[in-house]
């Protein structure tokens, strides 16, 4: 059955150097559209849920693309704002090997860093939704920014609507000690807390022991006890981390583990060995959008969780921000089939 979820954030710009090419190589760039929060949104609307996505744009024919980009692949726009100067923009120069991919950010004075609350009426964006979900990236973009998620929050729970985030740190946009001190306080409006080993440990302080993804050693008794930490401290329904085991920018080991407050139980996926990578942004978006259809599925939260590490391993096999795999391929893919073999 179809729920309606809403997300909030940036939509960017991308342009990616074609062929692997370095920047300084480069004469052209690939273009198009992502932003972790949209990429979500594109996702679950993939799968068959109602989705609203909610951002500002400029009001100009780069705006309108931005838009037209969502509404592709039937994401609703209608409350999208227009307002400021521009859409912000990211450079991407795609790794290989041991030579790694390399963002460069071009957003100050975007649309979205510059709205406010009066640009949404949050209220009726709300109403009758089942989920939201917000990433770690917009409060860091601007102090209104952060305002404005803060608002959209306090308005979601007072209509009774379930909260995910997406750690996400970004150490481009602001400081771990400004993340903390922003993100703890938006903590009491979340029930489902997503993050990577560095998210937890730069924006809100929690340190796994004894884990270095460079070389390989994840050790699984020291999320437990973070998660077990977090629960405690933020009453989080599930905390749940992506675990990614960077061989080389092309060979990455993928899996994710969960905790669930209600059964005090945690749980570690199967595990992908994705090689060769053709493009690994958007895949922590990809695994928020799998695990957050997978639980407004009704799915246990075993299930859910191999739901959206299978999404987000097929994501990595596509280029662009958005996964645009089917309910099925997650599916063939969660059930044990990875053979890759040809379909007719």
């Amino acid at each position: 059955m179809s729920k309606k979820v809403v997300t909030m954030g940036e939509i960017m710009l991308r342009l990616s150097t074609p062929n692997n090419e370095k920047f300084i190589q480069a004469d052209e760039f690939d273009v198009c559209y992502g932003g972790g929060e949209a990429n979500v949104a594109v996702s679950l609307a993939n799968y068959g849920h109602n989705v609203e996505f909610v951002t500002a744009v400029p009001d100009n024919e780069i705006g309108e693309c931005a838009v037209a980009a969502l509404r592709k692949y039937n994401v609703g726009t209608q409350n999208i704002a227009k307002c400021g100067e521009r859409l912000g923009i990211y450079f991407l120069e795609s790794g290989s090997a041991m030579r790694p991919s390399k963002v460069v950010y071009d957003r100050a004075h975007s649309s979205i860093s510059t709205a406010n609350v009066t640009d949404f009426d949050f209220d009726k964006i709300f109403e009758g939704v089942d989920w939201f979900h917000f990433t770690g990236i917009t409060p860091a973009v601007s102090d209104s920014a952060a305002v404005l998620t803060e608002e959209a929050l306090k308005v979601a729970k007072k209509h009774g609507v379930k909260v995910s985030v997406d750690l996400n740190f970004r150490k481009k946009l602001w400081s771990s000690e400004k993340a903390q001190k922003i993100m703890r306080n938006l903590m009491q409006y979340v029930d489902v807390c997503i993050g990577n080993e560095e998210d937890a440990e730069l924006v809100l302080g929690y340190k796994p022991g004894n884990t270095d993804v460079r070389s390989g050693d994840l050790e699984l008794v020291g999320y437990k006890s973070i998660f077990e930490q977090m629960v405690a401290d933020y009453n989080f329904e599930y905390c749940i981390s992506s675990l990614r085991v960077s061989h080389s920018a092309s060979d990455n080991g993928w899996s994710a583990c969960i905790y669930s407050r209600d059964a005090k139980e945690f749980y570690h996926s199967k595990e992908y060995s994705i090689h060769p990578i053709v493009d690994r942004v958007g895949g922590g978006d990809s695994f928020a959008g799998g695990v957050i259809c997978g639980l407004l599925d009704g799915k246990d939260f075993k299930a859910a969780l191999e739901y959206g590490v299978a999404a987000s391993a097929l994501k990595h096999t596509i280029p662009g921000d958005f996964n645009l795999v089917s309910r099925k391929e997650v599916e063939t893919l969660a059930g044990g089939d990875a053979s890759g073999r040809v379909q007719r």
